[in-house]
């Protein structure tokens, strides 16, 4: 058996069944090898972003892995933004990454690069394969670290003549590593903190925002008054009617700091204290209030969710979570913006979906809107680099199993990774696109005041204006064989919203809204 075949068989052993591929020469034998082996299901991205993405997407929603095939360096290159997305929200990604034959290597050849390099920026797991018979096992490695926890990106990378070689067997699964059990005495520190009686608030991310870990959390912060919070991006927010709800800490410092106003002590599970995205002239990067004590109960691989629930049992022993009460919005007449848009999506959100949130500055109104709505998840803009939205709904589609996948996506963002649409309508996935389409990069335009730049003339304007020319959705999305429309009223987007979400398989929805958002 050559290597490939025995590291396909491997990954699939260990529960690794679906990769997301990009492949080039030094590949084929692996893609050769899918065909003797059926229960790994290959999906096609005609962008390395978008395999990275769906990879991404995929582990968020299947609570494990995906494999991603790219080709050589520069291929892990194309795909390198959101596999610094699926880092920074601990998501498990299997990365293979072909190379050149060992042999060949000394000759330079023009696609000859350091992909160790490029791969140890994820700060995860990194290995070459330099002998057939132990690319197998070092597969079965690669599927445990990524698994972790916390999760992390594993970059196996695959010299060619060792993927062609015979000489291979598959290897049995590695056990992944358990979680570690928070000390008594950590409960015990915290509890103390939150009966103090100064003002405290739980910072909640990663792990603690599925259900399990919002129930907890809620009982803690009903029975001891302490404000209950998420962090700005999380991985996959579990919410909706019948749920406990947080509140977001809001994207720019200025809302971050209101929000912490008064806090005494900050209690983080599973996330990091909080800062300002960017640097801004006379303006805080650290936004803990001064006279704020941070506590951390638990986090990287400690039980999170244990920890929550162990010390809901310490301070909340007989209290019960606080849920959201179901409730949506009327169907929004008159003009289109992102408050009305928000209004049609809060009052039509299925239950079960899936929601993949790039919306950026036009999606101001969406968590007021769908609070209330039938139970979801929400998958946000973990790493801050734009082009996440389409691949991520693309991969949590393949990972979903009949759920609906609504992705919520800029028109700059979208035109990152604008070839997810494509396969989408090949792999046949239920996936409506709604692109708020104002023509700019309105959170540059806001951003360009902010850090001091000042108003901007003519030229810095026109840097942040994606018009001359504008760009065409419906086009775009009908040449890749997507169905759709698009809207400019409130009654015409939520009609056409209704229509998609009705129908089985890719649509696009492209909603001209103002250029202020």
């Amino acid at each position: 058996m050559n290597g490939a075949h025995a590291l396909i068989r491997t990954l699939v052993a260990a529960g690794v069944d679906t990769c997301f591929t990009n492949p080039g020469t030094s590949e084929m034998h692996f893609v050769a090898a899918l065909d003797d082996v059926p229960e790994m299901r290959a999906v096609l991205g005609l962008f390395e972003g978008v395999v990275t993405g769906a990879a991404d997407g995929y582990a968020r929603v299947a609570d494990k892995p995906a494999a991603t095939l790219l080709h050589l360096g520069p291929g892990l290159g194309n795909g390198l933004a959101n596999l610094h997305n699926a880092r920074r929200g601990n998501v498990p990604v299997v990365n293979i990454v072909g190379d050149h034959a060992i042999y060949h290597e000394r000759y330079d050849a023009p696609l000859q690069s350091d992909i160790e390099a490029l791969a140890s920026n994820l700060n995860g797991w990194v290995r070459r394969s330099r002998h057939t018979a132990e690319v197998a096992s070092d597969a079965a490695v690669a599927v445990a670290a990524a698994v972790g926890p916390p999760g992390k990106v594993a970059t196996l990378i695959l010299p060619a003549d060792v993927s062609w070689s015979d000489g291979a067997e598959p290897a049995s699964p590695v056990a992944a590593m358990a979680s570690t059990p928070v000390a008594e005495e950590a409960f015990e520190r915290v509890a103390k903190v939150l009966r103090s009686g100064e003002q405290c608030a739980l910072l909640v991310g990663g792990r603690a925002v599925h259900e399990r870990g919002l129930r907890a959390a809620s009982r803690v912060a009903k029975a001891t008054g302490a404000k209950l919070l998420c962090e700005t991006f999380p991985t996959r927010l579990e919410r909706g009617a019948g749920l406990p709800a947080v509140e977001r800490l809001g994207y720019l410092a200025e809302f971050t700091q209101m929000q912490l106003t008064g806090v005494r002590h900050l209690v983080l599970i599973d996330t990091k204290a909080p800062v300002s995205f960017f640097a801004y002239p006379d303006k805080p990067s650290d936004l803990v209030p001064a006279d704020c004590e941070v506590h951390g109960l638990a986090i990287g691989a400690d039980d999170v969710e244990g920890a929550l629930e162990a010390l809901a049992d310490v301070v909340a022993e007989s209290e019960t979570p606080l849920l959201q009460d179901a409730g949506r919005p009327d169907r929004p007449t008159g003009a289109l913006n992102g408050e009305t848009i928000a209004a049609a999506v809060g009052a039509l959100l299925p239950e079960g979906a899936i929601v993949s949130d790039e919306a950026n500055t036009a999606g101001l109104w969406l968590n007021g809107a769908t609070a209330g709505a039938p139970r979801h998840d929400w998958l946000t803009l973990t790493g801050g680099a734009i082009g996440q939205g389409m691949p991520v709904a693309t991969g949590a589609a393949v990972a979903g199993k009949g759920r609906k996948v609504l992705s919520l996506e800029a028109d700059g963002s979208a035109m990152y990774t604008l070839q997810s649409l494509w396969t989408q309508v090949r792999e046949g996935l239920d996936v409506t696109t709604v692109i708020f389409n104002n023509r700019s990069y309105a959170i540059l335009n806001l951003e360009l005041s902010r850090v001091g730049a000042g108003a901007g003339g003519p030229k810095a304007h026109d840097m942040l204006d994606i018009s001359r020319p504008d760009l065409d959705f419906v086009s775009l999305a009908t040449g890749m064989g997507v169905p759709a429309t698009r809207a400019t009223t409130a009654e015409e987007f939520t009609t056409q919203l209704e229509a998609a979400l009705a129908h089985d398989g890719p649509n696009l929805i492209e909603a001209i809204i103002p250029s202020g958002f």
